[in-house]
């Protein structure tokens, strides 16, 4: 009986734990690369926003950002807003 559940269960857990690998693993070190970059902004980098904007950062803050758009044209965003970095 017990060999039976375990054989019931075993299904279950080996998609457990490819669900892990594929897709939360994954997720958690993108996740952590893009903090990482958020943290190490600077003035004078150029960003992507979320939005599509390209853009250069003029103030960093802690929660909010100042990017540059356009001349003259900055724009306070969230540090959410910011996808990431330009090249």
């Amino acid at each position: 009986m017990e060999q039976s559940m375990l054989v019931q269960f075993a299904p279950l857990v080996l998609i457990m734990v490819v669900f892990y690998f594929l897709i939360m693993r994954p997720q958690q070190k993108k996740f952590k690369a893009h903090q990482q970059m958020l943290s190490e902004l600077k003035v004078g980098d150029k960003v992507v926003l979320a939005a599509g904007f390209k853009g250069r950062v003029t103030r960093v803050g802690e929660q909010f950002y100042s990017v540059e758009i356009g001349r003259g044209v900055d724009v306070e965003v969230d540090r959410s807003a910011i996808a990431s970095k330009a090249e």
